[in-house]
């Protein structure tokens, strides 16, 4: 199905028709313009609800996928929740007592019906709503955020769970202790949305503040970059990172991939040496063959999962003896959410000085207070 665009008339979209969603580009600081309307960044699935006037409530994934299979208690909730003629933009979430839970969100996408429902029981979904794109049957796209805004607080005043109306401020002060405070259930940071901008689909024109912060990472493998199919030339994709526990076990934690081209290649030539013999006491030598997605509760490096479906993720060990320093966001469990960004290497850091105990301690916030205020 082709996706709306600024181009398509705003009859069309009042048709829900698919919908990209807008989206957001990184920024480092919370902008100091007071034309922005603030909200907390949700870190679960971003999702387009449609709910015609005649017709099934559906769910659209951000890509344009239908999501209505792995959520039958949402989708369920939603038709009873909102109002014909209705669609709005929010995300998908799954809340514990220790915040957000993303990996139990993952789990949702199952091919198995029974699965589906087993954890639709056992780990229920909400759906926090930040926009309002198609009311009564008529565009909104066109209007300004802040009309959309004021629209979606009369639709959803008196929503109850598992929808929920995402908070908002135009304090910047506000926005700033939500950045802080608000990390602490796991969310992701702070969107900023110009007030007088309409809504436009596929565009980066919103900004997207996030936590930010560094760590000491042993690099213990790499993956090589899908270019190599075609030069023959050895070029590195991405850096396998690990961190060692209280235990002395080193953990696979994530990746690091900024590199331009130029530098992949010499890392090729720079970790060369590294790969002579790696696998001989490497930590991480057992899982090399591995097939499934996990080893005495870790995650593998070479490990498939649902997003990563079609692609090459054999891995090449390294002798576990180099320290690169990473910029990251959160944790997620025990490993970085998303990828991180490569800062410098750190030739004056041991190896084994790199455990979990060097990163923040983000101190845990009352979940029920941000889906209180959302709530209304």
């Amino acid at each position: 199905m082709a996706a709306a665009s600024n181009e398509h008339s705003a009859e069309a979209r009042a048709s829900f028709a698919p919908v990209e969603p807008m989206l957001a580009k990184v920024a480092d600081e919370l902008p100091a313009d007071g034309n922005v309307l603030f909200e907390p960044k949700w870190d679960g699935f971003r999702a387009i609800v449609f709910r015609p006037a005649d017709g099934e409530v559906s769910i659209q994934s951000r890509d344009l996928r239908p999501f209505d299979r792995y959520f039958p208690e949402l989708r369920a909730a939603l038709a009873n929740a909102l109002p014909a003629g209705c669609v709005v933009d929010g995300e998908i979430v799954i809340v514990t007592s220790h915040g957000l839970d993303f990996d139990a969100l993952q789990q949702r996408l199952h091919p198995a019906a029974s699965r589906v429902a087993k954890l639709a029981v056992a780990t229920p979904a909400s759906f926090v709503v930040f926009d309002l794109l198609v009311e009564g049957g008529a565009s909104l796209f066109e209007r300004t955020q802040a009309e959309r805004r004021a629209r979606l607080e009369q639709l959803l005043e008196s929503a109850a769970p598992p929808l929920y109306l995402t908070p908002a401020t135009r304090d910047r002060a506000v926005a700033e202790r939500w950045l802080r405070d608000f990390e602490g259930a796991g969310l992701d940071g702070v969107i900023a949305k110009p007030l007088d901008a309409p809504y436009q689909p596929g565009k980066r024109a919103m900004l997207k503040i996030k936590h930010q912060r560094s760590a000491d990472c042993v690099v213990a493998g790499l993956r090589w970059h899908k270019s190599m199919a075609e030069s023959g030339i050895e070029t590195v994709g991405s850096l396998l990172l690990g961190l060692y526990d209280d235990g002395g076990r080193l953990h696979h934690v994530g990746v690091t991939s900024s590199f331009t081209m130029d530098v992949r290649r010499s890392l090729a030539v720079e970790l060369a040496p590294l790969r002579d013999d790696a696998l001989e006491g490497h930590p991480w030598r057992d899982w090399a063959g591995a097939a499934g997605a996990e080893a005495d509760g870790q995650r593998m490096p070479g490990a498939t999962s649902r997003w990563s479906a079609g692609k090459d993720l054999a891995w090449v060990a390294l002798r576990p003896e180099r320290v690169c320093e990473v910029k990251y966001d959160h944790l997620q469990g025990d490993r970085f959410r998303h990828a991180t960004t490569f800062l410098r290497w750190r030739p004056d850091k041991p190896p084994a000085a790199c455990r979990y105990d060097q990163l923040e301690v983000v101190a845990p916030y009352e979940l029920r207070a941000i889906f209180g205020s959302a709530a209304g």
